[in-house]
């Protein structure tokens, strides 16, 4: 069977190979200290002046993935907290900012709906299990993950709040996996809330050549929306703040801060989806008492 399939979300059959997955790189520690004060959410990186940033270096997640675009980079990462509210800003190389997501483009007398992706930044954190950075490893854990989007979730100044289920046993509607230690049942899903953008329909009639993908429905609801983002593209670079509150009250969200140390990871999508990014190594955020 081939990649292809598999990324749009159907099962490996029994006798098909193991994705070649790539090694992870090395654990990093990242101390998240106090703020003076809390950085404006807008993608202007100025505020963190005193804040020293860590290098985080990310590499493809799959052996010789031709569909990847970003390689191997480092992410210029700040975190810190300030009055119960967590804040991250990034900075990353992109040689230009792909804001548009599946356009409709006009072509042999019909609108036909286009593989065309955003750039997108996710950052996720061990909600539950034993977590690893390697969602095809050897381990079953759930993951809290938010998922910027420059041209889905960035007009709405949110990233998308979703759970990861990883699993080592089938689970009902999960995608299934070959991964390198055998197979891997996997659910990624959305929080609870109304969501803040939707598929464009196709045109009903002639319009311009290229017509919008998703279209923009509102301010969104519930835990979906529990984080605020915001990228701006700056010569050359991805520049990214996002920001959400230590304790959501919501049990699909990790509770941050009070002095534990939780492991996570950040990946870095470039015109790309699934499994065609580049990730970093486990990253433990040691959080102050």
């Amino acid at each position: 069977m081939s990649l292809s399939v598999l990324l749009a979300g159907h099962a490996w059959a029994d006798d098909s190979a193991p994705l070649p997955v790539a090694p992870m790189l090395p654990t990093l520690e990242l101390q998240v200290p106090p703020l003076k004060s809390a950085p404006l959410v807008d993608g202007n990186l100025d505020e963190w002046g005193e804040v020293k940033p860590y290098a985080i270096p990310v590499s493809p997640t799959l052996e010789k993935d031709a569909r990847n675009r970003v390689g191997k980079k480092t992410v210029e990462l700040r975190v810190g907290i300030f009055d119960n509210r967590f804040y991250l800003a990034a900075r990353w190389p992109d040689d230009a900012p792909d804001e548009k997501f599946r356009p409709w483009r006009w072509r042999d007398g019909k609108y036909r709906r286009t593989e065309t992706r955003d750039d997108q930044f996710v950052i996720r954190f061990r909600l539950s299990g034993d977590y690893d950075a390697c969602m095809l490893g050897k381990s079953s854990y759930q993951a809290d993950v938010w998922r910027w989007s420059a041209g889905r979730s960035n007009p709405a100044g949110l990233a998308e709040d979703q759970l990861h289920i990883i699993s080592l046993e089938p689970m009902e509607d999960a995608a299934e996996y070959r991964g390198p230690h055998g197979m891997v049942y996997i659910i990624k899903r959305n929080d609870a809330g109304q969501p803040f953008y939707k598929n464009a329909p196709e045109p009903t009639a002639k319009g311009q050549d290229e017509e919008p993908g998703i279209l923009q429905t509102g301010p969104g609801s519930g835990s979906l929306v529990d984080v605020q983002a915001r990228g701006v593209w700056r010569e050359g670079f991805w520049h990214l703040e996002m920001s959400r509150a230590l304790n959501t009250g919501h049990e699909d969200d990790v509770i941050l801060g009070g002095g534990q140390t939780i492991p996570g990871a950040i990946a870095i999508f470039d015109r790309e989806g699934n499994e065609h990014k580049s990730v970093s190594g486990t990253l433990n955020f040691i959080f102050p008492p």
